[in-house]
């Protein structure tokens, strides 16, 4: 199990240790950390890809979620234009030779190593074989129950809890597999319950008893038989509802970056600019926001880190896989906490009552950080009811 849980890192400089009663255990600095440094790389303990994008033929790595569909498939599938013709092919990372399959189910790895990795981790247990596209197999109803009462845009897949589950059974100490995934923080009874009703909304939250009985009859494992309770499968949907990192991975996002780091003329560089725009647009036009490789994945450092409406760091891929990447947005002194945003960059500019508002319903607590604290006396108004008071106070002038 080492080998799942390593952080990649050469110094190692931060440290988990207490913040206070209200927010528990964080992450801090060890040592100074400059602005932009990647303060550490981690490999998940266990990811997946989403249901629906996975279904949607989003290739990704079935290991490591690295996008397997070469930058140019992959921009004429999005585009819905199949004589698209990517300039500069060289800047394409994927390198099918390298793919290989599960030689008795056939699911794709992007490479021999990740192919191990996997067999050696979960997927021994998780193998369909000839079952792959037998919709009677347990697994294969398990993730269609899913499908049907969790839609697009997705934010966490039961796949993941079943690779949980694979990865205890084929843990050689299970008490120590068992251990790592029970380190996540867990909710009160009340706060399970919110949590999966945001997820889930109030039309399918039923259902998730049928999931749980469909889950027992796929993947029981006596070590963990406390999961497959109605109260402990509740407490595990939430946990990965909590805990969940999203990952996204995309070819085309890497043919991107490859290309704008060429050393090419001026006017060959507005030429490039001008396709890439113009694909953008063709991109969003068909597909919308769905361009990437989509899962969620479990991280034992990330999951330390602890929230600010005004973070000193963020969570970036820029290995093009599952391996998460925290890089300091600042200066980070010694012994100071390492936050990140659990709200996106639209909602921290927002009012302090609607970043509060945001936070309650969907992960369930108070922001104490510091910008909220300053911003303690303003006033109680989201941003829509400011917007609106504005709206009206012009129509009254105008009138």
């Amino acid at each position: 199990m080492d080998s799942v849980s390593e952080v990649r890192s050469s110094d190692f400089p931060v440290i988990v240790k207490h913040a206070n009663d209200i927010k528990g255990n964080g992450l801090f600095a060890a040592t100074a950390i400059h602005k932009d440094a990647v303060i550490f790389k981690e490999l998940p303990l266990v990811s997946a890809q989403f249901s629906w994008n996975k279904l949607y033929k989003y290739t990704a790595c079935d290991h490591c979620m690295k996008s397997l569909e070469p930058a140019e498939d992959m921009a004429k599938r999005l585009t819905a234009i199949p004589s698209l013709v990517l300039p500069y092919p060289e800047c394409c990372e994927v390198k099918t030779d390298t793919h290989v399959r599960c030689l008795d189910c056939q699911v794709q790895y992007c490479s021999e190593g990740c192919r191990e990795r996997a067999y050696g981790q979960f997927h021994r247990s998780l193998c369909l074989g000839a079952s792959l596209n037998d919709e009677d197999h347990p697994l294969n109803q398990l993730d269609e129950i899913w499908r049907n009462i969790h839609y697009p845009p997705e934010t966490t897949t039961i796949m993941l809890i079943a690779r949980i589950i694979a990865t205890i059974k084929q843990a050689s100490d299970k008490t120590i597999a068992v251990h790592m995934f029970n380190n996540f923080c867990k909710s009160t009874e009340n706060e399970q319950e919110s949590l999966v009703l945001k997820l889930l909304g109030n039309k399918f939250v039923d259902q998730l008893e049928v999931v749980r009985h469909q889950l027992t009859e796929a993947m029981y494992e006596e070590s963990v038989s406390e999961w497959f309770t109605k109260e402990g499968f509740l407490s595990l949907v939430a946990m990965i509802g909590c805990n969940g990192q999203g990952v996204g991975t995309s070819s085309i996002s890497a043919y991107v970056e490859n290309v704008e780091n060429l050393n090419i003329s001026e006017e060959e560089r507005e030429q490039v600019d001008q396709f890439i725009d113009q694909m953008y647009h063709d991109l969003e036009k068909e597909s919308g926001t769905f361009l990437n490789c989509e899962g969620s994945a479990l991280y034992a450092l990330q999951s330390r880190c602890n929230h600010s409406c005004s973070p000193n760091a963020e969570i970036q891929y820029l290995d093009g896989d599952s391996t998460l990447s925290l890089v300091a947005l600042s200066n980070i002194a010694d012994h100071e906490e390492v936050t990140i945003s659990y709200l996106d960059e639209c909602d921290r500019n927002r009012s302090r009552h609607s970043r509060q508002k945001i936070l309650q319903e969907n992960y369930l607590f108070v922001c104490t950080c510091m910008k909220c604290e300053v911003q303690m006396t303003d006033d109680d108004e989201t941003s829509e009811e400011e917007a609106s008071g504005s709206s009206d106070e012009n129509n009254s002038v105008t009138t």
